[in-house]
């Protein structure tokens, strides 16, 4: 049953509030003494280079976009698909009760003249497309549970019936939303590439954040550990997963991962803030695009 959308945006709001709440139960919970000093240890070269990185899979993520549509007629030109991937970028990470950031590019694309309906079965594609890039990632996260002595969170995100039924709207959504690409297999494996470059800038930039605290973890099981937080803050109980990301990356790195709560409450914190500062180019964009949205509705 379709749950309605008043309905559904409290169920974010609430969702969003406790996870927050959560967060800040955590950290009240840890030495502050040891939380500091996993901030400060952290050389100034790793911030860098991990915001160097996120800011690589910003743009390959832009290109995993925009080889999707390439084939469509206006072609958007490259500098196109970057200023409406950073300007969704920016609506989800600060804008998250008024627009969605797929909302914002698809408005930004029928600007441009692009098919509506080829932009919208664009975006969806993509998203299925960064989703099928986690997949592969999430067997070494659920190995790393069940090693841990987690089988009922392994069991919780894939329990075997469901899976059949995940697995089975996953491919009827595909078929319906890649008709248009299903001829164009170089088109496919060129985005899902992309996907890869951002999941491993992302995976490595974790890495560079953790070594700096002291902390080392196999980089696989980062990725695995990782694909897992992906998919739970893909449940539709926090807005744009705030909270949600924060609190499950903090636990499952903590006791998946085996490093302490403070470097892995630390990491939470500097993803985030990572990824809102590499959104903030998008600022420069989505006044213009919301705004010509506005004159249109009028």
């Amino acid at each position: 049953m379709k749950v309605p959308r008043s309905k559904a945006t409290w169920i974010r709001w609430a969702g969003t509030l406790l996870t927050l709440i959560l967060l800040g139960y955590l950290a009240t919970q840890q030495d502050w003494e040891v939380l500091r000093a996993s901030f400060q240890q952290i050389e100034p070269w790793r911030w860098l280079a991990a915001l160097g990185l996120t800011l690589l899979s910003r743009l390959a993520v832009t290109l995993r976009w925009h080889v999707l549509l390439a084939s469509a007629q206006p072609r958007m030109r490259f500098s196109q698909s970057l200023r409406l991937t950073f300007a969704g970028l920016f609506a989800a990470n600060f804008l998250p009760t008024t627009v969605g950031g797929d909302a914002v590019r698809l408005v930004g694309a029928i600007q441009l003249r692009m098919d509506a309906a080829l932009s919208t079965a664009s975006l969806v594609a993509d998203r299925l497309i960064g989703m099928a890039g986690m997949t592969l990632a999430l067997p070494w996260g659920l190995a790393r549970a069940l090693d841990a002595g987690l089988p009922v969170l392994a069991g919780a995100i894939l329990p075997f019936p469901a899976l059949v039924q995940k697995v089975r709207v996953f491919l009827s959504h595909l078929m319906e939303h890649f008709r248009f690409w299903v001829h164009k297999p170089v088109t496919l494996v060129s985005s899902l590439g992309f996907t890869f470059v951002h999941m491993v800038c992302l995976f490595t930039s974790i890495d560079i954040l953790l070594a700096g605290q002291r902390q080392s973890i196999n980089w696989l099981t980062i990725a695995g550990i990782w694909s897992l937080v992906y998919f739970i803050t893909l449940l539709p109980v926090s807005i744009n997963g705030l909270g949600l990301q924060e609190v499950s990356s903090t636990l499952l790195y903590a006791h998946l991962g085996g490093i302490s709560m403070e470097a892995s409450l630390t990491l939470a914190v500097l993803l985030r803030a990572l990824q809102m500062l590499a959104s903030l180019p998008g600022a420069l964009f989505v006044p213009g695009i919301l705004a010509a949205r506005e004159d249109a509705q009028k």
